[in-house]
Protein backbone atom coordinates (compact mmCIF):
# COMPACT_ATOMS: atom_id res chain seq x y z
CA UNK A 1 0.00 0.00 0.00
CA UNK A 2 2.83 2.79 1.19
CA UNK A 3 4.60 1.67 -2.80
CA UNK A 4 1.04 2.51 -4.50
CA UNK A 5 0.98 5.59 -2.19
CA UNK A 6 3.98 6.41 -3.51
CA UNK A 7 3.18 5.93 -6.74
CA UNK A 8 0.27 7.68 -6.36
CA UNK A 9 2.42 10.73 -5.19
CA UNK A 10 4.94 10.78 -8.48
CA UNK A 11 1.84 10.65 -10.86
CA UNK A 12 -0.68 13.48 -9.37
CA UNK A 13 1.97 15.32 -6.52
CA UNK A 14 1.97 14.95 -2.93
CA UNK A 15 0.17 17.78 -2.11
CA UNK A 16 -2.94 16.17 -4.07
CA UNK A 17 -2.70 12.59 -2.32
CA UNK A 18 -5.21 11.98 -0.02
CA UNK A 19 -6.43 8.81 1.65
CA UNK A 20 -9.79 8.95 -0.84
CA UNK A 21 -7.94 8.78 -3.70
CA UNK A 22 -5.23 6.37 -2.99
CA UNK A 23 -8.29 4.05 -1.42
CA UNK A 24 -9.82 4.86 -4.85
CA UNK A 25 -6.61 3.54 -7.03
CA UNK A 26 -5.96 0.19 -4.75
CA UNK A 27 -9.69 -0.37 -5.42
CA UNK A 28 -10.99 -0.37 -1.52
CA UNK A 29 -12.93 1.84 0.42
CA UNK A 30 -10.86 4.69 2.72
CA UNK A 31 -11.61 3.11 6.04
CA UNK A 32 -9.93 0.03 5.45
CA UNK A 33 -6.89 2.06 4.90
CA UNK A 34 -6.81 2.51 8.36
CA UNK A 35 -6.00 -1.11 9.03
CA UNK A 36 -2.38 -0.54 7.50
CA UNK A 37 -1.69 2.86 8.17
CA UNK A 38 -2.11 5.67 10.94
CA UNK A 39 -3.74 8.32 8.66
CA UNK A 40 -2.39 10.94 6.06
CA UNK A 41 0.74 12.12 8.53
CA UNK A 42 1.46 8.26 9.17
CA UNK A 43 1.43 7.59 5.10
CA UNK A 44 3.29 10.20 4.18
CA UNK A 45 5.91 9.64 6.65
CA UNK A 46 6.26 5.54 5.53
CA UNK A 47 6.45 7.22 1.60
CA UNK A 48 9.60 9.21 2.87
CA UNK A 49 10.78 6.46 4.69
CA UNK A 50 10.29 4.32 1.17
CA UNK A 51 11.86 7.14 -0.87
CA UNK A 52 15.24 7.94 1.33
CA UNK A 53 15.79 3.35 1.52
CA UNK A 54 15.17 4.00 -3.05
CA UNK A 55 17.46 6.65 -3.62
CA UNK A 56 19.96 5.19 -1.06
CA UNK A 57 19.97 2.32 -2.86
CA UNK A 58 19.83 3.78 -6.73
CA UNK A 59 23.04 6.17 -5.27
CA UNK A 60 25.09 3.20 -3.49
CA UNK A 61 24.57 0.91 -6.63
CA UNK A 62 25.68 3.75 -8.96
CA UNK A 63 29.16 4.29 -7.20
CA UNK A 64 30.27 0.92 -6.20
CA UNK A 65 33.77 0.60 -7.54
CA UNK A 66 34.29 4.17 -8.15
CA UNK A 67 36.30 6.92 -6.78
CA UNK A 68 37.02 10.34 -6.78
CA UNK A 69 35.23 12.67 -9.65
CA UNK A 70 33.94 9.61 -11.26
CA UNK A 71 32.26 8.94 -8.05
CA UNK A 72 30.87 11.82 -7.14
CA UNK A 73 29.46 12.13 -10.99
CA UNK A 74 27.49 9.02 -10.48
CA UNK A 75 26.54 10.08 -7.11
CA UNK A 76 24.82 13.10 -8.14
CA UNK A 77 23.55 11.67 -11.34
CA UNK A 78 21.88 8.93 -9.73
CA UNK A 79 20.26 10.99 -7.08
CA UNK A 80 18.93 13.55 -9.54
CA UNK A 81 17.41 11.33 -12.14
CA UNK A 82 15.59 9.33 -8.27
CA UNK A 83 14.11 12.91 -7.81
CA UNK A 84 13.33 13.80 -10.91
CA UNK A 85 11.58 10.65 -11.81
CA UNK A 86 10.09 10.53 -8.31
CA UNK A 87 9.00 13.86 -7.62
CA UNK A 88 5.52 13.06 -5.24
CA UNK A 89 7.89 10.48 -2.92
CA UNK A 90 11.03 12.73 -2.57
CA UNK A 91 8.48 15.43 -1.75
CA UNK A 92 7.55 13.58 0.95
CA UNK A 93 11.36 13.57 2.50
CA UNK A 94 11.61 17.60 2.87
CA UNK A 95 10.61 18.79 6.08
CA UNK A 96 9.97 15.50 7.93
CA UNK A 97 12.29 14.53 10.74
CA UNK A 98 12.54 11.32 12.26
CA UNK A 99 11.35 10.01 14.91
CA UNK A 100 13.81 8.77 16.37
CA UNK A 101 17.27 7.35 15.05
CA UNK A 102 16.11 3.66 14.98
CA UNK A 103 13.21 5.27 12.90
CA UNK A 104 12.87 3.68 9.32
CA UNK A 105 13.67 6.75 7.75
CA UNK A 106 16.43 7.53 9.65
CA UNK A 107 18.33 4.41 8.77
CA UNK A 108 17.57 4.64 5.26
CA UNK A 109 18.93 8.83 5.79
CA UNK A 110 22.28 7.55 7.48
CA UNK A 111 23.01 5.02 4.67
CA UNK A 112 22.28 7.70 1.47
CA UNK A 113 24.74 10.04 3.92
CA UNK A 114 27.28 7.39 4.33
CA UNK A 115 27.36 6.91 0.67
CA UNK A 116 28.04 10.57 -0.23
CA UNK A 117 30.70 9.97 3.02
CA UNK A 118 32.52 7.23 0.86
CA UNK A 119 32.47 9.75 -1.99
CA UNK A 120 33.71 12.32 -0.09
CA UNK A 121 36.50 10.22 1.35
CA UNK A 122 37.85 10.06 -2.15
CA UNK A 123 38.84 13.65 -1.85
CA UNK A 124 40.76 13.65 1.14
CA UNK A 125 38.78 16.36 3.18
CA UNK A 126 39.46 17.26 7.11
CA UNK A 127 36.92 15.28 9.20
CA UNK A 128 35.42 18.55 10.47
CA UNK A 129 34.68 19.44 6.60
CA UNK A 130 32.76 16.55 5.85
CA UNK A 131 29.22 17.55 7.91
CA UNK A 132 29.51 20.99 5.59
CA UNK A 133 30.35 18.92 2.38
CA UNK A 134 27.22 16.63 2.92
CA UNK A 135 25.18 19.85 3.35
CA UNK A 136 26.85 20.79 0.16
CA UNK A 137 25.59 17.87 -1.35
CA UNK A 138 22.15 17.92 -0.51
CA UNK A 139 21.52 20.89 -1.50
CA UNK A 140 23.07 21.38 -4.99
CA UNK A 141 21.19 17.49 -5.28
CA UNK A 142 17.79 18.82 -4.21
CA UNK A 143 17.80 22.35 -5.59
CA UNK A 144 19.06 21.10 -9.21
CA UNK A 145 16.88 18.02 -9.24
CA UNK A 146 14.01 19.53 -7.94
CA UNK A 147 13.79 22.72 -9.68
CA UNK A 148 14.16 20.16 -13.15
CA UNK A 149 11.44 18.06 -11.88
CA UNK A 150 9.50 21.18 -11.56
CA UNK A 151 10.10 22.66 -15.13
CA UNK A 152 11.73 25.63 -13.48
CA UNK A 153 14.84 25.39 -16.27
CA UNK A 154 12.75 27.46 -18.94
CA UNK A 155 16.54 28.63 -20.88
CA UNK A 156 17.27 27.54 -23.85
CA UNK A 157 20.37 26.23 -22.90
CA UNK A 158 20.78 22.35 -22.19
CA UNK A 159 19.82 20.74 -18.84
CA UNK A 160 22.17 18.03 -19.23
CA UNK A 161 25.02 20.49 -19.61
CA UNK A 162 23.84 22.52 -17.02
CA UNK A 163 24.29 20.15 -14.76
CA UNK A 164 27.66 18.92 -16.02
CA UNK A 165 29.04 22.15 -15.56
CA UNK A 166 27.69 21.81 -12.00
CA UNK A 167 29.53 18.57 -11.26
CA UNK A 168 32.81 19.52 -12.71
CA UNK A 169 32.48 22.57 -10.31
CA UNK A 170 31.50 20.60 -7.29
CA UNK A 171 34.92 18.47 -8.07
CA UNK A 172 37.17 21.65 -8.30
CA UNK A 173 36.27 23.27 -5.52
CA UNK A 174 36.37 19.77 -3.48
CA UNK A 175 40.05 19.44 -4.62
CA UNK A 176 41.12 22.77 -4.08
CA UNK A 177 39.91 22.18 -0.17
Amino acid sequence: MVAAGADLADEVGLARLTMGLLAERLGVRTPSLYKHVGGQEDLVRRIAALAVDQAADAVGTAVQGLAGRDALAAALHAFRTFVVDHPGRYAATTGLQPADPNDSMALAGQRLFDVFRAVLRGYGLEESDTNHALRMFRSLCHGFATLEAAGGFQWSTDIDKSFEWLIAFTDRGLRAM
